[in-house]
């Protein structure tokens, strides 16, 4: 059960808790440098902030608070984890599944804006305890007075006004106790996490690619995608049909052939989301993949992290997985210029370093046969590699957002498969997507 807390949805109330947080933040790292002083430690910077006290400072204030603090948080431990100090990142990743839930008194207020004083009448049950809580709102089960089972994703008052101060006092936070490098620059980053949340907060949006994305899906055998409920949608809430299942990690316990056989085609559906539709859902938490084991079905959810990529940047990302699949050292800096992970003029090292770390990345394309994703060490090859790059002062890049968001994607599932143990034959299945006509979504939407 997730905890409740009011959310402070006044800029400057969102302010304050940040600075009481900052200033907590400072008292504490004081107190801890002295204890270490007066033992004859000379303790640097970081450890004097990053104390279990502040860890736990850090993220109950951000998951009360939600919204663009949580989703900075997120964003800055995926892609700047190897750069920032490793007790930081782990708080920073609990952040995902963290947030508190409104309480009942705030729900009812936004409902009553939503669907009037009666309405309760449109139900014959509604589940006032969340069964899912995240940065932008939280997801309540309910039945209608036709007796359809619906999901209902109600956002927070005034989470959507915050997004932009939020993020520009997050980052000011981070940068006045010094936990960024000097040299990196992630203001691309954090105008992405400004531009996803507003994108995230637009719930008439989110039904557009829900329904988009429905119709791609079409009769699936495999794949459920909720039915947007019409009716019942409103700025600030967002009806869908609800779909049965446990999350996807219990797959493990199926026999091997299913287990692969689901990997299969998640993988086939990813690919298919970039390569060729050109629409991605770039948050593969595993809560929004949900197994019903009665029919072998997959649901997928939570469409507001949707993004939409021209055929253009696609067909540039096919080459470069091209030429990574072909080990051609060359073709892949070239494809990675064209990507905008290195640029012309960059020193040799640094862009054989990249090209180096591509094909590295790209090791399950390559792979002949079954990969066993279980039994790789990819992930922990990828964080060695990227830690020594960034360890060198002039090589601190944060790649272009839109490509942020597909390596969330592409961890999202790595992990996915490695956590179900997962045994699939990529790279046949990347010649099979390569064979298929791109289909731009600009025509749907």
């Amino acid at each position: 059960m997730s905890k409740q807390s009011p959310i402070p949805s006044h800029r400057f109330d969102r302010m304050f808790r940040l600075g009481k947080l900052a200033s907590g933040m400072a008292g504490s790292a004081l107190q801890a440098g002295a204890k270490k002083m007066l033992s004859g430690e000379r303790p640097a910077a970081s450890d004097m902030l990053l104390t279990p006290a502040n860890a736990h400072r850090i993220s109950n204030q951000l998951s009360e608070m939600r919204g663009a603090v949580m989703k900075i948080g997120q964003l800055l431990s995926m892609e700047a984890g190897d750069i920032l100090p490793k007790e930081l990142t782990d708080i920073l990743s609990n952040l995902r599944d963290s947030a508190h839930s409104m309480p009942h008194s705030d729900l009812h207020a936004v409902l009553v804006e939503a669907w009037g004083e009666n309405w309760q009448d449109l139900f014959t049950s509604f589940d006032e305890q969340p069964f899912a809580a995240a940065s932008i709102g939280q997801v309540h089960e309910a039945i209608d007075s036709s007796g359809r089972h619906l999901a209902i994703k109600v956002q927070y008052p005034g989470i959507k006004k915050s997004i932009d101060s939020d993020v520009d006092n997050v980052a000011s936070l981070l940068r006045w106790f010094k936990l960024l490098p000097p040299q990196l620059d992630i203001q691309p980053l954090l105008d992405a996490a400004k531009q996803q949340l507003h994108d995230e907060a637009d719930y008439q949006l989110e039904a557009k690619y829900l329904e988009t994305y429905r119709e791609r899906i079409g009769d699936d055998d495999i794949f459920r995608v909720p039915e947007v409920i019409h009716a019942l949608c409103r700025k600030n809430v967002l009806a869908m049909s609800f779909i049965e299942g446990e999350s996807i990690e219990v797959v493990v316990e199926q026999h091997p052939e299913l287990r692969n056989q689901l990997a299969t085609r998640i993988i086939d559906l990813s690919l298919k989301e970039f390569l060729n539709w050109g629409m991605v859902q770039t948050d593969p938490n595993f809560a929004n993949f949900r197994y019903n084991a009665r029919d072998n079905t997959i649901g997928l959810l939570d469409f507001g992290a949707l993004r939409i990529h021209d055929i253009g940047r696609s067909q540039s990302f096919t080459e470069l997985l091209r030429a990574a699949m072909q080990q051609d050292l060359e073709k892949t800096v070239n494809a990675a210029c064209a990507v905008g992970y290195i640029n012309k003029d960059d020193p040799f090292n640094y862009r054989m370093a990249i090209a180096d770390l591509i094909q590295t990345a790209a090791e399950p394309a390559i792979h002949e046969g079954d990969y066993n994703f279980g039994n790789s060490s990819l992930s922990q090859r990828l964080s060695d590699k990227l830690l020594t790059l960034r360890s060198q002062k002039d090589f601190q890049r944060i790649p272009p957002a839109d490509v942020i968001f597909l390596h969330r994607k592409l961890a999202g599932i790595y992990l996915l498969c490695a956590n179900i143990n997962a045994h699939v034959d990529v790279r046949t299945k990347i010649h099979d997507i390569f064979n298929l006509p791109p289909e731009p979504v600009s025509a749907v939407i």
